[in-house]
């Protein structure tokens, strides 16, 4: 027979109410009080009715989380702790791939699925200010991205500006003074855009001109493009000694390009990334990058959103997470 929350309750000597508060995670709880219903719940066994939650509190105890695609290994491993950060607070979450698409992007805000969750971590890649209306939406939303389309909305951002420089500082630090670049293209807005932003400005504090970076550009950042971009400026007789791809991804892609070529690396061409993806560290040579502060962004992301849902939210936030260089053998 199942434990009950009642039972708990005698088993810990404190109220039912007291139980209930823990179990639903409120906040005024003194600490001990807290300790002593937890071991009472591991003793017991006590397993938490969630549809009978559910129910009585009309939540789904589902999160959306919208992601362009789950193919680039940056939002796979975002999924992986957006899960495991809402699974700590008694969540699950229904992932909702957009294809990095505007059509994708906008029926996740209004497509009947939205009633399965309680709320949406967000995070748009084609949407521009004209698609800002949009965003004003009936239900609990965190987005995640460059800037923020409406003031309205709890907004993370990676600091994507600050990155591209100090992998462009780092580069220059080893040398370097021939930089290509991966994965630039011609939209103003974005990761891409704020991290180029990033580059140029490290550049013209070196002394050297922006303009004169060999680049080639895409708007789909995988390992193939990555691998592309660099035969195409090797195919071309470009020349430079250092090469930043935007993301990891197409850097890894790059570094391929230049093994079958047989430019080696470090030793001709330092290479770096951006996002510290898990096979950038185990890559040969292994990756020089950026890391974005992922966890953080995903922790942050579902305690905004679960403030938000169960009323604990005031006012609209916006936090910036810092980023982090990580030297590795691409680039020393």
């Amino acid at each position: 027979m199942a434990v009950t929350m009642r039972q708990v309750a005698q088993h810990a000597g404190v109220s039912l109410k007291t139980v209930s508060n823990v179990v639903n995670q409120y906040e005024h709880v003194s600490a001990s009080m807290r300790s002593r219903v937890l071991a009472a719940i591991d003793e017991l066994g006590y397993q938490m009715n969630v549809t009978a939650r559910n129910l009585s509190t009309g939540r789904t105890g589902m999160l959306a989380l919208a992601v362009p695609e789950l193919q680039l290994p940056y939002f796979a491993e975002l999924a992986d702790a957006v899960m495991d950060a809402a699974d700590e607070l008694g969540y699950t979450v229904l992932i909702e791939p957009t294809a990095g698409m505007r059509t994708g992007e906008l029926d996740v805000l209004r497509s009947p699925r939205r009633s399965m969750s309680d709320g949406l971590i967000y995070s748009p890649t084609a949407l521009r200010d004209a698609d800002a209306a949009a965003l004003a939406v009936d239900f609990p939303m965190v987005l995640l991205g460059e800037r923020a389309l409406t003031s309205d909305v709890d907004h993370i951002v990676m600091a994507n500006e600050a990155g591209g420089r100090m992998l462009t500082e780092h580069l220059l630090a080893q040398g370097c003074r021939r930089i290509a670049i991966i994965g630039a293209h011609d939209a103003e807005v974005g990761a891409g855009s704020l991290r180029l932003r990033g580059v140029r400005a490290a550049l013209t504090a070196a002394g050297l001109d922006p303009d004169d970076v060999v680049s080639s550009g895409s708007q789909r950042w995988s390992r193939e493009t990555g691998r592309g971009a660099v035969a195409e400026l090797l195919t071309r007789g470009a020349q430079f000694d250092g090469l930043l791809a935007l993301n990891d991804a197409m850097a890894l892609g790059a570094m391929r390009a230049l093994w079958e070529a047989g430019v080696e690396v470090p030793g001709q061409v330092r290479v770096a990334g951006f996002d510290d993806i898990e096979e950038s560290r185990y890559a040969r040579p292994s990756l020089t990058t950026v890391n974005p502060g992922r966890e953080e962004i995903a922790r942050t992301a579902v305690r905004l959103l679960v403030d938000r849902i169960e009323g604990r939210a005031t006012g609209v936030s916006e936090h910036q997470v810092p980023a982090t260089l990580v030297v590795r053998e691409s680039s020393r």
